[in-house]
């Protein structure tokens, strides 16, 4: 394994690249911050010159994780040339929440019931989709994050009103995925987010809504709606679900998303690039196998 040092490329500049630096920095891996969106590229630039020069892309080892836009991201992979702890691919796996659930469902990982939808869906087909469920059902695009689009339907009536919005967006041309969910609809669910390092359980937090928020209906425990995430170890079967997901996946570096209703245990999404939590919410050694995975893809792993 490489032993000098490493210069990790970070592509969001918010809580994890401030969280991780110090961490890993004391193990010899300097991450920085390398912007890939809102900005310009010259790709016939010298590289030395200007604020718009690409010397910002020199000199890395090893991406962290591939950037959330996919375009750009495409323009920063070709200019920094180095492998990712988890490449497009393993973020589209992840992203796609369809094909995740599809890759899940057939290795034998419990999975939410779910119907995806490619649009434009006959009427009878949506309405057949519907049937398959007890309402209310959960609605939700096949590729966003932070709960953003995902609604709850109590009737048919409704649930075809909600297709219609979907139909106005996805027949804009530049709409890439004109695909979405429809998914059976867990009450009183815990929801945890399992952190994984190449298929093995590093940590996890319980994400849940404040009680005032429950009280007046609000049912998605996503951070980014006000969700608190507090640190805990599950129980063991739990922790073992979220490792046959990320095994199953093939993705190194995973947050797996569980719901727990009664007896039930499933993986309703996961995330490829997961938001890197405080360390008191993971296991000792974390940070030593974080680093321990940017030197194996350094030492020539292959891109994910």
């Amino acid at each position: 394994m490489t032993d000098g040092d490493i210069r990790l490329a970070v592509t969001t500049d918010a809580e994890t690249l401030s969280r991780i630096r110090d961490p890993l920095a004391e193990r010899d891996i300097h991450a920085e911050f390398v912007p890939t969106s809102e900005r310009t590229v010259p790709l016939d630039a010298d590289g030395t010159e200007g604020p718009d020069a690409t010397e910002d892309f020199d000199g890395f080892d090893v991406g962290f994780v591939y950037p959330p836009r996919l375009a750009e991201g495409g323009v920063a992979d070709a200019l920094l040339g180095v492998p990712w702890v988890n490449g497009r691919e393993a973020v589209l796996r992840s992203r796609h929440k369809g094909e995740a659930l599809a890759r899940l469902r057939r290795a034998g990982v419990p999975t939410p019931d779910t119907v995806v939808v490619s649009n434009p869906a006959s009427e009878a087909d949506l309405r057949a989709a519907w049937e398959r469920f007890d309402p209310p059902v959960v609605v939700k695009p096949n590729s966003t994050t932070r709960g953003v689009g995902v609604a709850k339907v109590a009737d048919l009536d409704s649930f075809l009103g909600v297709v219609d919005y979907l139909d106005l967006v996805h027949d804009y041309r530049a709409t890439g995925d004109r695909s979405f969910l429809v998914q059976e609809f867990l009450p009183d669910a815990r929801d945890y987010r399992v952190m994984c390092v190449e298929g093995e359980y590093v940590g996890a937090v319980e994400r849940r809504l404040p009680g005032a928020v429950l009280d007046s209906g609000g049912w998605k425990h996503n951070v980014h709606r006000g969700a608190e995430a507090t640190g805990l170890r599950p129980p063991e079967e739990h922790r073992e679900v979220a490792e046959r997901a990320a095994r199953a996946l093939g993705v190194r570096w995973l947050g797996v998303d569980l719901l727990v209703a009664g007896e039930r245990v499933v993986v309703n999404e996961t995330n490829a690039r997961p938001t890197v939590d405080a360390a008191t919410k993971y296991e000792p050694g974390f940070y030593d196998r974080l680093a321990g995975l940017v030197r194996r893809v350094a030492d020539g792993a292959d891109a994910r």
